[in-house]
């Protein structure tokens, strides 16, 4: 029975460090990454697709992308729908790709961006805590049922408390790397 609670703390630790990279992952940087376009949609003969389906993107400078749509006509949606985004990126089209440059950060808005990671990161221990907590009060209520001796309550305990703390280390890393990238010009 413990077992199975832990298994399952495990797999929501999994996912909110998912979640966690994710949200890391959507935040600019002043460098060129494909992530930044993630989560734009293009219309595609009648079906939203995310723009790396309808087109191949490059990135041949730090802080330049560049589109190539598979289908010319394209270009104008995806232009659209880049610049609807509001991503702050500067975008530009010859009619035959689309060019991304990603403007340089202030470091006003690097400070910015630091807090925000840093917010993040918090959420997400916040989330680990919780379900360390929800683990331990299933474990607490087999004890009090007498499904499990006090003895085996606390090492369950102690086990959840040992894989929260090396989860909030995973976020603590991201964090710090996350920073390190915001904070370099």
């Amino acid at each position: 029975m413990p077992k199975e609670i832990i298994q399952q703390m495990r797999k929501q630790m999994e996912k909110i460090l998912e979640s966690t990279a994710k949200e890391f992952s959507n935040i600019r940087t002043g460098r060129a990454t494909i992530s930044l376009l993630d989560g734009i949609t293009v219309d595609n003969y009648g079906a939203k697709s995310p723009i790396n389906q309808v087109a191949s993107i490059s990135i041949p400078e730090a802080r330049l992308m560049v589109i190539q749509p598979w289908d010319k006509s394209k270009i104008g949606q995806i232009e659209k729908a880049i610049l609807k985004a509001d991503l702050g990126l500067n975008v530009s089209s010859d009619g035959n790709v689309i060019r991304i440059t990603v403007p340089e950060l202030t470091e006003e808005r690097r400070k910015d961006l630091a807090k925000h990671v840093k917010k993040l990161a918090e959420e997400g221990r916040v989330a680990l805590r919780n379900a360390r907590r929800d683990a331990n009060d299933a474990i607490k209520k087999l004890e009090k049922a007498g499904k499990i001796s006090e003895d085996d309550s606390k090492r369950e305990q102690e086990e959840t408390q040992k894989i929260t703390d090396e989860n909030i280390k995973k976020i603590d890393e991201m964090l710090k790397a996350k920073e390190k990238e915001i904070m370099q010009i």
